[in-house]
């Protein structure tokens, strides 16, 4: 059965710099979602934000944007405005899970909260035509929440919602939960995307066996911390090419010098590259070493060579 492949947003990784440098160096990923715009309340979207959907930034791959609210006119003045770039499509993100969100009634938070859900839903599809897509955990404390919003869910035409197989109260910890997922499956009329724990190409072919009818599966930190998971998912190996850490090591410099372009000083794309470190680190021989090697690295210089280092190990290693 054909399949689509989804990248799942990540709040301060899959940026457009990010998303056009993997779509050009590994590829295989079939629509990107942008993280989520978050407004504070004051009807403004951050420039960040609003580069980040510039359509002359996202040329060569289909991007869905993306909205985190408890707030019907918050929902309704971005639905508008990204309507105004020209996007037909606005995901609803009710899946995040970090306490600070949540605990404020939104992402993960709000699925326990079927009333506020159907206000937004029903004034969304009153006031605009705008496609609306939802982004779900299972619930914040407990797997059944999403049970009950389900029905409501149901009363409005929604594209799809996609389901990370987990409760935000887990964060990214534990195992997913695939029978309460397949719970889920039979308690919608609307169409199901999988996400959570793609981190390989086999962890991808026992979700597509536990659930053949689905046909939408989405990648979140597997795609970084193995940026080829994808093509090599579609192409159905677990061969890496053979010039691997060549590609990477491209795809890695123009990411560092679009975002030492972008950012101020050394502190920030130290952090920024840190954080990436953190997955990437994941595909090489020693995790820990290498994050170290990388964490020890106090300024740009120090950093280029650690990576360097990194990438001549990796490849003496895979010869």
């Amino acid at each position: 059965m054909a399949f689509t492949l989804l990248s799942s947003p990540l709040q301060g990784f899959t940026d457009f710099r990010f998303r056009n440098a993997f779509h050009h160096y590994f590829g295989g990923i079939d629509t990107f979602y942008s993280p989520y715009i978050r407004l504070n309340g004051k009807f403004k979207i951050k420039s960040s934000y609003q580069n980040d959907l510039l359509l002359e930034n996202n040329t060569t791959l289909e991007v869905i944007p993306q909205i985190i609210t408890n707030d019907a006119e918050e929902f309704l003045f971005v639905a508008k405005y990204v309507q105004r770039l020209g996007y037909k499509e606005l995901n609803w993100n009710l899946g995040c899970p970090y306490p600070m969100v949540a605990k404020s009634g939104m992402g993960s938070g709000l699925i326990c909260d079927p009333e506020k859900i159907n206000t937004i839903l029903e004034r969304a599809h009153k006031e605009t035509d705008i496609l609306v897509s939802m982004k779900m955990r299972m619930g914040y404390e407990h797997a059944e929440e999403i049970l009950e919003v389900f029905p409501i869910l149901d009363e409005y035409p929604l594209k799809n919602i996609a389901i990370h197989a987990r409760i935000g109260k887990q964060l990214y910890k534990g195992p997913v939960d695939l029978d309460a997922f397949e719970r889920c499956i039979s308690s919608t009329k609307h169409k199901l995307y999988y996400n959570g724990d793609i981190t390989s190409v086999a962890s991808f072919k026992a979700m597509q066996e536990r659930f053949p009818s689905l046909d939408h599966f989405m990648i979140g930190r597997g795609l970084i911390a193995d940026p080829f998971l994808p093509q090599m998912i579609k192409n159905d190996t677990t061969e890496y090419p053979e010039n691997r850490w060549d590609i990477f090591e491209e795809f890695h410099n123009t990411i560092y010098q679009q975002y030492d372009d972008y950012l101020s000083g050394p502190t920030p794309i130290k952090m920024k590259m840190l954080g990436f470190w953190e997955f990437f680190s994941q595909s090489c021989s020693n995790p820990q070493k290498t994050y170290k090697a990388i964490k020890k690295a106090t300024n740009p210089f120090k950093y280029k060579q650690a990576v360097k280092l990194i990438i001549n190990n990796e490849q003496k290693l895979s010869r």
